[in-house]
């Protein structure tokens, strides 16, 4: 992951969590959950405060939630401490074995990442979804140049087809640009269906 968005996260947990947190509930998010996942065990990858791990267990979907910013980790922990979080960062996901999750979820994460981390950071997340397996991808669409916010966070700016071209060996089965109804902000996501 960017260090410097790293360093964010950790540096400022406590009001990231908290943000994310008091957002409306990801409603549209979650009705696609519903629709595409399988019952099993589930990855949310860049879990951050937490939020997204724990509506996946109260649903049903046995879920752990691996975050590389060990101040989120703690922000997780303390707001859902019935829920199981690890550290792992893209696009290694150290520790994480090959084919061990039935779903696996990364949401708002790869516009955190550098262009040419895109396509290995997708294969990882490929690579541990079962076969017949469900992969979300979601991320915060950036017009134009990447840039940083206020706070030093990378969100790049990458065309799809990266993130396309990194799934040729799975079946595509949700394409689409949307507005997040929870942070409000144009996102781009793709559900996948192992082979």
């Amino acid at each position: 992951m960017d260090a410097r968005t790293l360093r964010a996260y950790d540096n400022y947990s406590a009001s990231f969590a908290k943000e994310w947190e008091d957002q409306p509930p990801a409603g549209d998010l979650y009705t696609l959950i519903r629709k595409h996942f399988r019952p099993g065990r589930t990855a949310d990858i860049g879990c951050g405060s937490g939020r997204d791990a724990a509506w996946l267990v109260e649903n049903g979907f046995p879920a752990v939630g691996f975050e590389p910013s060990t101040g989120l980790l703690e922000e997780a922990r303390r707001r859902h401490p019935n829920v199981q979080f690890r550290v792992a960062a893209l696009p290694e996901l150290e520790g994480i074995a090959e084919a061990s999750f039935q779903n696996v979820l990364c949401e708002t994460v790869l516009m955190h990442l550098e262009a040419e981390l895109i396509v290995p950071s997708v294969r990882k997340l490929l690579s541990i979804t079962e076969r017949g397996g469900t992969l979300y991808l979601g991320w915060r669409v950036t017009e134009g140049d990447d840039r940083r916010d206020e706070h030093g966070r990378l969100y790049a700016a990458f065309d799809p087809s990266l993130v396309l071209k990194s799934l040729s060996d799975a079946a595509i089965v949700l394409n689409e640009q949307v507005v997040s109804l929870s942070s409000g902000k144009a996102v781009h996501r793709i559900i996948a269906r192992k082979a």
